[in-house]
């Protein structure tokens, strides 16, 4: 990324972060980064490229670099790991800089789903769901992919309420998580016995067919 346009995406992020998509014009843009307008529009086509990137950037500072990583650097058991994305969310929805998801907020800005702005936010947050997908296979739980879904609602439930103001949302979301994580271990100890009841029925079948 040469000098310009790395300018360019960083004054984009600035703004798009705080202040929505639809808000900020490329005026604003052009004045936070002091590039001219023609070299704008020399890296970037439209504003809707410049969101893509901005998107993209957040995946990387965001996702990537702030969230999982330091989930990952708080513990190292995959259950514990997943609680811990509330404790960081904690920590964020009571930051002065608290902004909410910016991949839900593109979203939502365009709700046509086939809207390369919405398609492209929703691929985020698959990749997030992809994270936490690997945790709770890492974790053991029987059906991750599921498991991932229920999580990553009470992740983006909580986000809206600190954005409604409620400063506890992590604090509350944690502990239902702490239940979701419980159904989830005694779904897992039903099916092996489950399973573990049917084999021991074919077993026993198996020798009395044998004589």
């Amino acid at each position: 990324m040469t000098v310009v346009r790395d300018r360019l995406v960083t004054a984009a992020y600035e703004l798009f972060a705080r202040n929505g998509v639809q808000a900020v014009g490329i005026d604003a843009i052009i004045e936070r980064s002091g590039v001219a307008r023609q070299t704008l529009y020399r890296h970037f086509g439209s504003k809707q490229e410049l969101v893509l990137a901005f998107l993209e950037r957040r995946e990387e500072v965001w996702t990537y670099g702030w969230l999982a990583a330091e989930v990952q650097r708080r513990e190292r058991d995959p259950r514990r790991r997943l609680l811990a994305i509330f404790d960081v969310f904690d920590e964020w929805f009571r930051s002065p800089d608290f902004e909410g998801c910016s991949f839900i907020n593109v979203m939502l800005e365009h709700p046509a789903t086939d809207h390369p702005l919405h398609v492209a936010a929703a691929g985020y947050l698959a990749r997030i769901r992809a994270f936490l997908e690997g945790l709770a296979r890492d974790a053991g739980l029987a059906d991750p992919a599921s498991f991932a879904r229920e999580w990553h609602i009470l992740m983006k439930g909580s986000i809206v309420a600190a954005g409604e103001g409620d400063l506890d949302a992590a604090q509350r979301a944690k502990r239902i998580g702490r239940v979701l994580l419980t159904q989830a271990r005694s779904s897992d100890r039903a099916g092996h016995v489950a399973e573990d009841a049917g084999q021991s029925a074919r077993f026993a079948g198996a020798r009395e067919a044998g004589g």
